[in-house]
């Protein structure tokens, strides 16, 4: 080999090294630029005191998937009623720009948007399972899409309490005409509900109720199920725990966000955030059924919380009430008519299986 033809094929190797070189610069380099261009920092507001077992724990967690699946690229910070907006207000902060999340409930919208309802809970409705398969391959979610597409807002299932209980209640219950005069704290249809049955529904956020009952303001309270009673020291001004939760089968959540945001998402992280939202739905479930039947020990021979049931009139009166509330509710737009169908016609399918695996499971726990 000639001296000039190596001097010339060192020259080359050089130039490939450095060119080399300059490329893995740019391979390590590229994906900070890239990081740094797609981090996004959004903010949750949601219905829930901090951390509350059941609901409060589930927007948190939600949040920490999002973030840890996406590493970093999505962040999101998540606030306590009243932190940013009250209770009652976050869907409205949602689909006016004030933050980019949400974690709540459905039925809080029945008042601007009637049919809202059959996305959490209606009274004798679906259970959790059901109502997941309802949403999830039954059509629910494309009815969902539609309601909240105008006011600029999607949804998603984030989050389940399991059924909850009928409420607590200062003095007992014997026939429909002690609902009379009662005021309850409760949300969803089971206020009005309970209203045509003759009591007074209150409408209260989480944070005021123990307070409300403990010192006489309120006569009864409707929340959720016991991990998340037993939290707010309900069982600290009444015994009586009544059951079943007839209003409320079905304790789902709702992840909001905003429309603008949403599309504002590459895939992968709209993939992140809808994935994240199963997953929780998925855990908070579990949780509940666990926590749930470890609170209500705690109620039951720690603090003698009684659990009788509802006398059947009441439940049967609750039940007629119920249907002609559900009818009304179909009969307020087309929109409503084709949710309140779709609903029904899930409800119907499911019904023998429903019956028969829920009697199934109370032979088994009795032997």
């Amino acid at each position: 080999m000639s001296k000039d033809k190596g001097n010339a094929m060192r020259s080359d190797r050089r130039r490939l090294l450095a060119g080399s070189g300059l490329m893995a610069v740019g391979i390590l380099s590229a994906p900070a630029v890239v990081r740094a261009e797609t981090r996004r920092r959004w903010r949750m507001a949601t219905s829930w005191p901090r951390n509350l077992p059941g609901p409060g724990i589930s927007a948190q967690r939600l949040a920490d998937r999002i973030g840890a699946a996406s590493g970093g690229r999505l962040v999101i910070d998540v606030f306590a009623a009243g932190e940013i907006v009250p209770a009652f207000e976050v869907f409205d902060a949602v689909a006016g720009g004030v933050v980019e999340m949400a974690h709540t409930a459905a039925f809080y919208w029945q008042g601007k948007m009637p049919a809202a309802v059959f996305f959490t809970s209606v009274p004798f409705g679906l259970g959790p399972i059901e109502h997941l398969a309802w949403i999830e391959i039954g059509g629910g979610q494309a009815l969902w899409d539609e309601l909240y597409a105008p006011s600029g807002v999607r949804a998603f299932l984030a989050g389940n309490t399991g059924p909850s209980m009928g409420g607590w209640f200062r003095r007992a219950i014997d026939s429909p005409d002690d609902l009379n005069g009662l005021r309850i704290r409760v949300q969803g249809l089971g206020g009005e509900v309970f209203r045509r049955l003759g009591a007074t529904p209150v409408t209260l956020p989480p944070g005021e109720i123990a307070t409300s009952l403990s010192t006489g303001a309120i006569d009864a309270v409707e929340f959720l199920a016991p991990s998340s009673d037993l939290a707010l020291g309900l069982h600290r001004a009444t015994q009586l725990y009544y059951a079943p939760g007839f209003n409320k089968p079905n304790g789902a959540g709702e992840c909001l966000i905003s429309l603008k945001a949403w599309n504002d998402l590459p895939d992968d992280l709209r993939a992140i955030v809808r994935d994240a939202c199963r997953a929780e739905h998925a855990e908070a479930l579990a949780d509940a059924a666990r926590l749930n039947g470890e609170a209500l020990k705690v109620l039951v021979e720690r603090h003698g919380v009684r659990t009788p049931l509802f006398p059947k009139p009441v439940l049967d009166a609750a039940r007629d009430a119920a249907g002609d509330i559900l009818a009304s509710i179909a009969a307020t737009s087309p929109l409503a008519g084709r949710i309140a169908q779709s609903y029904a016609a899930a409800q119907e399918g499911g019904r023998a299986w429903a019956g028969l695996a829920a009697g199934m499971a109370a032979a088994l726990a009795t032997h």
